[in-house]
């Protein structure tokens, strides 16, 4: 049986240098490789490229590296939710691509199965298409879109196994699947990693071949982005 467990966060960050593209999954602060973000502060690589659906918040997330002046470029959807990252952007200090949700996720997914590209109707007619093929398909105008090319991805699951198979849990499985596999290398943090044959296998989201380092994280803050409670009346 292979097995792919790493000792800690350290060796699973082995070969991240700077310069490199890092796809990082997590939806919001939901399902975000806490540790390995940590990680990345402390090991202070910069000129980094992240593919991220969000950027995180100011203090937290892809904050903390957003703070630190880590990150050259980033490539998201949505970014509302950290002053940070709108202050770089408006000042020039930091590349941005804002890409469409639905487009940022198949770019992702187009990676992991190896098709280079793809046409989709959405951005047509706005800056998004702007340098890019396009081609009618039934009376319809479409954009073509490259599959991404990362050095590393790195995902956030509830459940693994030595081998690398994967367990997501409720809204954590959102940009998480489609980035394992996704780039050269593929980093797997879990809240809990068990032996090889221990998961059932109807239940795992992604297996452990497209999985290269696996790690258990030592805590996790599940921050929540927005809190929102009711009005006692």
């Amino acid at each position: 049986m292979i097995n792919k467990k790493v000792n800690n966060v350290q060796d699973a960050l082995q070969g991240i240098e700077n310069g490199m593209t890092i796809m990082l999954g997590g939806f919001g602060l939901c399902g975000i490789p806490e540790n390995s973000i940590a990680e990345l502060v402390k090991k202070e690589n910069t000129d980094l490229t992240c593919i991220s659906n969000n950027a995180g918040v100011d203090d937290f997330g892809l904050g903390l590296l957003l703070q630190k002046r880590q990150i050259k470029k980033m490539i998201s959807s949505y970014v509302g939710e950290n002053a940070e990252f709108e202050r770089q952007m408006l000042s020039g200090e930091l590349e941005v691509d804002l890409i469409p949700q639905g487009t940022l996720a198949e770019r992702c997914r187009a990676a992991q199965a190896g098709i280079p590209a793809f046409f989709t109707p959405a951005g047509y007619g706005t800056e998004v298409a702007e340098g890019k093929e396009v081609r009618e398909f039934n009376g319809k105008m479409h954009v073509m879109e490259h599959a991404f090319k990362a050095d590393f991805a790195i995902v956030k699951a509830w459940k693994g196994d030595e081998a690398g198979n994967l367990i997501f849990k409720g809204t954590a499985r959102n940009f998480n699947p489609s980035m394992a596999g996704a780039a050269k290398v593929t980093i797997a943090e879990v809240e809990e990693l068990l032996p090889a044959g221990s998961l059932d296998p109807n239940e795992i989201h992604i297996p452990g071949i497209l999985v290269n380092r696996i790690f258990q994280g030592e805590k996790y803050e599940k921050r929540i982005e927005q809190r929102t409670v009711r009005k006692i009346f």
